[in-house]
This record gives structure tokens, sequence and C-alpha cells, in this order.
């Protein structure tokens, strides 16, 4: 099981179920304040190219204009060679603090440089090696270190964008690069295994851009080692949990959560409104294709347009009966007054007329959201794997009232 605590308060909570169900021994917490040391990086059994591309799509959470692609494919090219280089000179251990040194420190570069002519010359490499070598070699003399001081720049700018965040403070580079033998946690593979809990406590107000790198790479991580397990005879009962999930979604997601269903990971995500889901992704189809893919939906009162409107198509329309009703008067002698310039009828009659249609119309309307729902209580669409129920409204019950959990 994946938890991202993005505000640092469900992590108590989590604390309070482990602890009923006699499962605090299975409890890995990722803080900086945990004991628990894990490398994002330190990922020996996934190609370069697979790393260097969750880095870029963590950067484009931090991108306000995705359509600059540019920069960021080049920035996960430069990643990529530099994972390349650093897993050849130091013995396949990679973390953000030695790809910091290489982009930003020239001398770093040409050092390893030399230490790597060394490990040739003493024949330390096999074919593959050497061939990466070569690869990641001619990237850096012939490309990189030719660019103009303003693009080179710019694609500098855009990976410290990580890196710093993890080399500027003592104790988050202590908790996510450590050395390779201070490791305490290294993926999901084991996890999965043995039936841990992951949970991320990290207060994205507090540590912003290192929340949402942890959390990001987290999921994707997690999301990896699910489709990988899908291939295994045994395989094994997963879960998802994420509060304030837009912080995190990735374009990848709507194809991840409608493949995960046969490799038995459930899902359990909540956000603000739609709409923040799709200030975050930019992509209105993609925010859709999430969305479907949710299966169960829980709506509690919003005020949000699109997030209504979505809903109500998803929730469907149905023949509501409408009234209408007119009143008409008629007279036989109208005359008119000079003095009070007003028209005085005789002898009149007023009729009034009710009619019933149908109309096909939302099963909710827009008040419903706005109006009818009061605190806990929600539109509900639900299944139970066989049976999809019909949409109603529920009291929902806090865990911190005695009928709760």
């Amino acid at each position: 099981m994946l938890i991202l605590d993005v505000k640092g308060n469900y992590f108590n909570q989590v604390k309070k179920y482990a602890k009923t169900f006699n499962l605090l021994d299975d409890l890995i917490v990722l803080s900086l304040n945990s004991k628990v040391f894990y490398n994002p990086l330190h990922k020996p059994n996934l190609k370069p190219q697979v790393l260097a591309n969750r880095l870029k799509t963590i950067l484009l959470l931090f991108s306000e204009n995705n359509s600059e692609s540019y920069w960021l494919d080049k920035a996960e090219q430069v990643i990529c060679e530099c994972i390349k280089l650093c897993r050849l000179y130091n013995n396949g251990y990679v973390t953000f603090l030695e790809l910091h040194k290489l982009i930003t420190i020239p001398n770093y570069y040409k050092e390893k440089i030399v230490k790597l002519r060394n490990l040739f010359v003493s024949s330390k490499f096999s074919q593959e090696q050497i061939y990466e070598l070569n690869a990641s070699l001619n990237f850096f003399e012939k490309e990189f270190n030719n660019l103009d001081e303003r693009t080179k720049g710019i694609l500098i700018s855009e990976i410290t964008r990580i890196t710093n965040t993890f080399v500027s403070d003592y104790d988050v580079m202590e908790t996510f690069c450590p050395p390779k033998e201070k490791l305490t946690f290294t993926g999901f593979s084991e996890v999965i295994k043995s039936g841990k809990i992951v949970v991320l406590n990290m207060n994205i107000f507090e540590y912003n851009m290192l929340s949402k790198i942890i959390a990001t790479y987290l999921k994707l991580d997690f999301q990896t080692e699910i489709m990988t397990n899908l291939s295994k005879d045994n395989v094994k009962t997963t879960a998802f949990i994420c509060d304030e999930y837009d912080k995190f979604a990735s374009k990848t997601d709507g194809e991840f959560f409608s493949l995960s269903r046969e490799a038995k990971c459930i899902n359990i995500v909540s956000m603000q409104s739609y709409s923040s889901l799709k200030s975050t992704l930019k992509d209105d189809a993609i925010v859709k294709v999430i969305i479907q893919n949710l299966i169960n939906k829980i709506w509690f009162r919003t005020d949000d347009i699109f997030t209504i409107e979505e809903a109500q198509k998803q929730l469907g329309k149905e023949e509501k009966e409408r009234v209408s009703k007119s009143i008409s008067e008629s007279a036989k002698e109208t005359r008119f007054n000079y003095i009070t310039n007003t028209l005085n009828s005789e002898n009149s009659n007023i009729s009034e007329t009710f009619s019933t249609y149908l109309q096909n119309d939302f099963s909710f309307e827009t008040n419903f959201f706005t109006q009818n729902l009061e605190t806990f209580t929600a539109l509900t669409f639900l299944s139970d794997g066989n049976k999809i129920y019909s949409p109603r409204k529920l009291q929902m019950f806090p865990h911190f009232k005695n009928n709760g959990l």
C-alpha cells in the first residue's frame, strides 16, 4: 500500500489503524525525521531513459506552460546521459547530489572523465558499458558543451529545479541522497511481496517542491512495479491512497487506472474539484480519461461548475414531470380613465390553466450540489464490482466520531 499524505495530518490516523490491526511493524514512514533513508534514483534494474522520463514528468508539474516541450525534452536527454556516466564511475549508484555536481561544476565533470578513462584503460568495462560511455561522451563533448551559454544555462536551470531541492538542505540530502550502504527503503518490489504500508508524511505547504518530487516519484515507482507484477502468476492485491490528488496527478495516471484493475490495485484519490485537476494537467481530455476510470465516485458539496457539469453527465438524464401555469383575463367592456391614465375593465373573467409534460433532464439539478448536500453528506455513484447502484444521497460517518470506524 502507498499512502501520500499531502498535509501531514493523515499519518496519525493511519498509525492508529495500524496499531488497531497489529500492523505497526509493517509501517514504513518516509519523512525527514523518520530515520528511513530512500534514494529515488537508485533503480539499477531500470534504464536511464526511464529514470530521466520520470524526472521530466515531475518537471511538468512545475511548468506553467506545458507546451514548452523543447526545453523539457532536452533536459530529459541531459539527465539520461548524466545517469549513464554516474553509473559507470560510481559503481552503479546514482544520487541527486551527483547529478547536481555533474551539471553545475565543470571541473567535477572533468575529474570524472579522467576516472572513466582510467577505468577504460584498465579494462574494467563490459562491452555494453563501453557503448554507454561512448554515447554519453559523444553527447557531452559534441553536443552539450558546444551549446551557446544561454541555451546551456536554460537547460541547467530546468534540471537544477529538481536537484537544488536535494542539495540545498542538509536533512533532505541525508534522507534522500544517502550512501548506498545506508539505504533502508529501496522501492516497492519487496514492499509488495511482504505486504508493507508506505506512507509519505510530508506537508506540501512546508516542503512544497520536495513533497511534490518525492510523492510523484513514489507514485510512478509504485505504478511501474504494479504493472510489472501483472505478468507474474501470483498477483497480490495492492492499494494507492492519495489526498489532494490534483497536486501529484500526471498524464499517465489515466492509463494506469484503466489497467491496474487487472493487477488488483485499489486506487482511492480525493481532490477539491475537477477544475483543480484540470489546472494541474492543463488538458481537458486527459482529465476526462482519469475521471471516467475512477469507477466509484463520491461528491461532496461544491460550487465548481465544471465539477457539477461533469458529474451531471456521468449520472445521466431521466424523464421529469414539469408543470406550467398560466393566468389570463378577458373583459367584455374596457374604458380608459383619462384622470388616472389606466384601463378599467367591467364584466371581466379570469382563467387559470395548469399543464404537465415530460422533459428529459439531468437526474440531479445544479442546486442539489450547491444547496442540498449538508456537512458529512454526499452524493454517491457506487459499484460492488458486479452491480452498479443507483446514485443516491448518503450520510457519511467521520472517523473522529464515535459512530465512525
